[in-house]
C-alpha cells in the first residue's frame, strides 16, 4: 500500500502527513565582537574596586553566554552528508516515517558536531530487513539505523543490535515515551531510545456536535457517550456519519481501535511462543459489541469498508465525520500550519484520549520509530552521543516541539510551542499512557491483510456470526502463528 507507516496506522501518502513544519534556522557564524570588547573591559577594570570588577565580569560573561548561545541556534535544515565525509556516522532509517522529523534531527546534530557528522540513506520499508540481515553477513552494517519501534523485539531477541543499557544518560531516559523503551528492551537490557513518536486519540468535530445540539466543548468518556453523540450527528446533513472505523486497513485498526479494547483491560496479541492471544475474552468481547452496534446502526459510511488506509488520514478532514480515531498527525493536516495549507483550516475540532467502556479509561497507540545500533558497528560511542543528544532538554524543545512533532519525553511537553497550539498539548497527554504491542510477529499477526487481527474484526463489523466463536477462531489463529 502506498501508506504511511509508524508501527500500526498505514495512512495517506506521506506527502500529505506533514508533521513537521520544516523552517531554516541557520547556524550563526560567530558571536558578536561587543562580547570581545566588554570581558576585555572587565579584565581591565579589574585594578578598580574588586566588587566592581567582578560585577563587570559577570556581566560581561553572561552577555558572551547569550551570544554564543544565539550562534549556535539548532539548525533543521541542511544539506546531505556524503557517506565518504570525513567522520562520518552512517545511518540508515526506514521509507514511510516521518522523514521530515528524522531529516531535522540529523541536521540539528552535523551542525554541532561538523567532526562527526551523519550520511543519512533511506531504505525502502518492505526491504530493511533484509538489507539489515545481509550487512549483518557481510559486516557492511550502519552505524546507527532508525527502524518501526514494533520490529524492535523481533531484532533485539535475534541479537542483532548492540546494548546501551549503561551508556544513555539514565536522568533523560527516566522519562522517556515507555511504549518506545518496551519495544527497545530484550531481557530487561536496552538497545534504543525513541527516535520520534505518534500517537492515536479521539478526534470530534466541534461544528458537527454544534449543529446536531451537542455542547462542543465536551467530547465523550466512555464509548456509551461515544455512541450517543454519533447517533445525535449521524445524518444532521448528507453524507455527514456519527463516527469512523476502515474496514480495510488492519494498521488503522490496531492504532485506533485496539486502544478501546486495551482501555477495557483487553489483551490482543501474543508476545512470543508459547504465550497466549486473546487472553481476557470477557474484556474484549464488550468492546466488540460496541464496534458491531455501530455498524449495525448505520453510524460509520458504508464506504469505509473498502478503506485500506490509502486515504484514512483525509477523512476527519473531509468535515463529514462526528467523531474518529486517528492520530497527532492529523492536527497539522487539517488545520495547517507556516508553510501547510490545512485541508480543512476553518473546521473546529477537539482532541481527547481513546476512552474504553468506563468513564476514566483510556488507551492510545504509541508508535513511531526508535533508533539503535547494529552488531558489528564501530561507532557505538559516538551513536550514544547521538541518543543523548535526541533526548537532551534542548532537541526536545527547539527540534521537536518547535516543529509541531511529539515530544519523545514525557516532561518536555510543558514548552512554549505546545502552549501556543493547545490542541498539540491536548494530543500529547496520550504520550503517557501509550502502549505498544510487544510481539515477535507483529506484521503476521497484525499487520498482514490477510492475518487473524483483521480477519476477526471484519466478521465483527460485516457479519452476525457469534463474537465468542469469533474470538475463539482468532486466538487459535495467533497461537498457531506465534509457535510457528
Amino acid at each position: 500500500m502506498n501508506t504511511r507507516n509508524h508501527g500500526g496506522l498505514r495512512g495517506s501518502p506521506s506527502a500529505l502527513l506533514i508533521l513537521a513544519m520544516v523552517m531554516a534556522l541557520v547556524v550563526g557564524a560567530c558571536a558578536d565582537s561587543g562580547a570581545e570588547e566588554t570581558t576585555t573591559s572587565a579584565v581591565v577594570e579589574e585594578t578598580s574596586t574588586s566588587a566592581a570588577a567582578e560585577e563587570t565580569t559577570t556581566s560581561a560573561i553572561a552577555e558572551e553566554t547569550t551570544t554564543s548561545a544565539a550562534a549556535e541556534e539548532l539548525a533543521v535544515t541542511c544539506e546531505p552528508t556524503a557517506a565518504d565525509a570525513e567522520g562520518a556516522l552512517i545511518m540508515w532509517e526506514r521509507t514511510g516515517g516521518n522523514a521530515q522529523m528524522v531529516d531535522a534531527l540529523v541536521c540539528a546534530w552535523n551542525g554541532r558536531n561538523p567532526d562527526r557528522p551523519i550520511s543519512l540513506e533511506y531504505i525502502e520499508h518492505t526491504a530493511m530487513v533484509d538489507r539489515l540481515a545481509r550487512g549483518l553477513a557481510t559486516g557492511d552494517v550502519p552505524d546507527l539505523m532508525g527502524m518501526d519501534l514494533i520490529y524492535g523485539p523481533q531484532f533485539t531477541s535475534a541479537d542483532q543490535l548492540l546494548e546501551v543499557t549503561d551508556l544513555v544518560d539514565q536522568d533523560l531516559m527516566a522519562t522517556a515515551s515507555p511504549g518506545h523503551v518496551a519495544t527497545a528492551t530484550w531481557e530487561e537490557r536496552l538497545y534504543g531510545v525513541p527516535l520520534y513518536a505518534d500517537v492515536s486519540a479521539l478526534f470530534w468535530n466541534k461544528d458537527l456536535f454544534e449543529a446536531a445540539g451537542l455542547d462542543p466543548e465536551t467530547p465523550p468518556t466512555n464509548l456509551t457517550e461515544l455512541h450517543d453523540m454519533a447517533a445525535a450527528i449521524n445524518g444532521i446533513e448528507d453524507g455527514v456519519y456519527g463516527y469512523y472505523l476502515p474496514g480495510n486497513c488492519a494498521g488503522c485498526n490496531i492504532f485506533t481501535f485496539g486502544p478501546m479494547i486495551w482501555a477495557n483491560g483487553g489483551k490482543i496479541e501474543p508476545a512470543a511462543p508459547g504465550d497466549t492471544a486473546m487472553e481476557t475474552p470477557e474484556e474484549i468481547q464488550p468492546v466488540l459489541e460496541w464496534a458491531r452496534m455501530m455498524h449495525q446502526e448505520g453510524l460509520i459510511d458504508p464506504a469505509a469498508q473498502s478503506e485500506d488506509g490509502a486515504t484514512f488520514a483525509q477523512v476527519f478532514g473531509s468535515g463529514n465525520v462526528g467523531i474518529m480515531g486517528t492520530g497527532n498527525f492529523n492536527i497539522t493536516l487539517v488545520a495547517g500550519a507556516e508553510g501547510i495549507e490545512g485541508q480543512n483550516p476553518d473546521m473546529n475540532f477537539g482532541v481527547t484520549l481513546i476512552p474504553g467502556l468506563n468513564t476514566g479509561d483510556a488507551a492510545s497507540f504509541l508508535g513511531g520509530d526508535i533508533v539503535v545500533v547494529p552488531q558489528g558497528s564501530e561507532r557505538l560511542e559516538d551513536a550514544v552521543d547521538f541518543m543523548n543528544f535526541i533526548l537532551s532538554d534542548e532537541v526536545q524543545v527547539e527540534v521537536y516541539a518547535k516543529l509541531l512533532n511529539m515530544t519523545t519525553r514525557t516532561d518536555m511537553t510543558d514548552n512554549p510551542y505546545y502552549a501556543e497550539n493547545p490542541l498539540l498539548e491536548d494530543v500529547a497527554a496520550a504520550i503517557e499512557i501509550g502502549q505498544t504491542p510487544f510481539t515477535l510477529k507483529f506484521f503476521e499477526l497484525i499487520n498482514s491483510p490477510q492475518g487473524p487481527w483483521l480477519q476477526m474484526l471484519q466478521r465483527v463489523y460485516y457479519s452476525d456470526d457469534d463474537l465468542a466463536t469469533v474470538i475463539a477462531d482468532a486466538k487459535s489463529q495467533m497461537e498457531g502463528i506465534i509457535n510457528e
